[in-house]
């Protein structure tokens, strides 16, 4: 038998409104101390401190979940006394504030639920659904995080936008563009980055000493320029041996009429004949393949290309 300074206490325990409506909802689910802040709508160090008197007197447990603690009610090794009480009071207790909070803990541990679910329902094709937050020029982002570059050339760089993202992980960034109006949006753009310059050159003659950079950025440029075997051959003459070229274009198409507004004056290329292309300039090939097709119509196809300038070996051995 309970003494009666151990009932009052327990009394006290039972006679606090906040307390008694997370016992009900730990009699439902296991929840964490944000989502019962949620479902309450009250500061979480209240429900906090609620929780620890609760905990000590052996009503509720806990359970480490990734950095959050999880609560459920301890139905099978609470103190008797202490049960036979929530007994009566979960059986007799009918109030409209209890049934609210129940609704909403049902409501976020269904959310909870196909949350949990969509990375099995996606699984396979995960690319191709979003997210949030879940971008590719998030990815992007995070991936150039493992990035060491040297000297870039950014061939045809327009507003200096992949220069801006590049440039903390390069050693220097050169932006090279033909039109005068995004060279200067492009110093615009990149004023306080001080391993960028933006200068004004054609590249078919691109204005640089041969071997003069580490990486060569082409990113959807060739289907513009008049002659796309001689600009390659310029990239081969400026890049250091065993410099690298990334190249993104357009797949061929039959929608010229299409991509004529936007400054193309090639039909895209095709994979084949994009190798053919470099290999004759003097690079090693290491991949040229469609890597994307557009989800609208008419679903144009991205060409990714990447290849390197070979280093000369030296005379009588390898």
């Amino acid at each position: 038998m309970a003494t009666l300074s151990d009932t009052i206490d327990l009394l006290h325990l039972f006679g606090d409104a906040t307390r008694l409506r997370l016992l009900a909802l730990l009699a439902r689910h296991e929840l964490t101390v944000a989502e019962l802040t949620t479902v309450l709508d009250l500061a979480q160090s209240r429900i906090s401190t609620h929780l620890g008197r609760l905990r000590e007197a052996g009503l509720v447990r806990d359970r480490r979940q990734g950095a959050s603690t999880a609560y459920t009610l301890n139905a099978e090794v609470m103190p008797a006394e202490a049960r036979a009480l929530w007994r009566m009071l979960e059986q007799e207790v009918d109030d409209a504030v209890l049934a609210s909070d129940a609704a909403r803990a049902e409501a976020l541990v269904r959310a909870r639920e196909q949350a949990a679910a969509w990375p099995d329902a996606v699984a396979g094709q995960m690319e191709r659904h979003y997210s949030p937050g879940r971008t590719w020029e998030a990815l992007a982002r995070g991936l150039l995080g493992l990035v060491r570059l040297g000297d870039v050339l950014d061939a045809g760089a327009g507003d200096g936008a992949v220069a801006q993202l590049i440039a903390p992980r390069a050693r220097s960034v050169t932006c090279l563009d033909r039109r005068w109006r995004l060279v200067e949006a492009a110093r615009a753009r990149v004023r306080a980055l001080p391993n960028v310059r933006c200068i004004r050159g054609d590249l078919h003659d691109i204005p640089a000493a041969g071997a003069h950079f580490d990486q060569v950025l082409l990113f959807h440029v060739l289907a513009s320029v008049s002659d796309p075997a001689r600009v390659l051959r310029e990239v081969h003459r400026v890049l250091r041996p065993g410099g690298t070229l990334a190249l993104v274009t357009l797949a061929a198409h039959d929608h010229a009429e299409i991509t004529a507004r936007y400054g193309h004056v090639h039909a895209g290329f095709a994979p084949e004949g994009l190798r053919a292309l470099l290999v004759k300039a003097g690079f090693a090939v290491e991949a040229c393949e469609v890597t994307s097709r557009e989800r609208r119509p008419p679903h144009f196809e991205v060409l990714t290309a990447m290849a390197h300038r070979p280093t000369r070996t030296r005379q009588g051995g390898h």
